[in-house]
C-alpha cells in the first residue's frame, strides 16, 4: 500500500507542477485573474494534497487500514474537488459548459476533510 501512496503522491506532484506552470504561462492569456486564481486554487490544493500522501506513504505509525482510507478519501477528494475546479476555471477556454459538475467541488472538499479527519483521530485513539 505505502508503494502505491508514494507513487500516486508523486504523480499528483508532477501534474501540479505541470498544470501550475501551463496555467502560469499559458492560461494567463486567455483567462481572467479570477479564472486564474480560481485554477490556481486547484493546484495548491492538489499540491497540499500530493505532500499530505507523501507523508502518509512514510508514516510508520498510521495502520494500514486507515491509509487505506484516507488514500482513497483524498484521491477521490482529489480528483473531484481540484478536477472540477480546472474544468469550471477553463471553461470560456474550452467552449464547453461545466456548470453541472459545480456541485463535485464541495462534495471532493469534503472527501478531504473526511480524509484529515480520520487521519487525527487515528492518533487520538493510540496508546502512548
Amino acid at each position: 500500500m505505502d508503494k502505491k501512496i508514494l507513487f500516486t503522491a508523486s504523480l499528483l506532484g508532477v501534474i501540479a507542477i505541470v498544470l501550475g506552470a501551463f496555467g502560469a504561462h499559458s492560461l494567463k492569456e486567455v483567462l481572467t485573474l479570477e479564472q486564474l486564481n480560481t485554477f490556481e486554487t486547484g493546484v495548491k490544493y492538489q499540491m497540499y494534497h500530493a505532500l499530505f500522501l507523501l507523508f502518509l506513504g512514510i508514516n510508520a505509525s498510521v495502520t494500514e487500514k486507515i491509509k487505506k482510507y484516507v488514500f482513497r478519501l483524498i484521491l477521490l477528494g482529489v480528483l473531484l474537488f481540484s478536477g472540477s475546479i480546472y474544468l469550471l476555471a477553463t471553461m470560456t477556454v474550452t467552449n464547453i459548459n461545466f456548470k453541472v459538475i459545480g456541485i463535485l467541488t464541495p462534495i471532493g472538499g469534503l472527501l478531504l476533510i473526511l480524509g484529515w479527519t480520520i487521519f487525527g483521530i487515528q492518533f487520538l485513539q493510540k496508546k502512548s
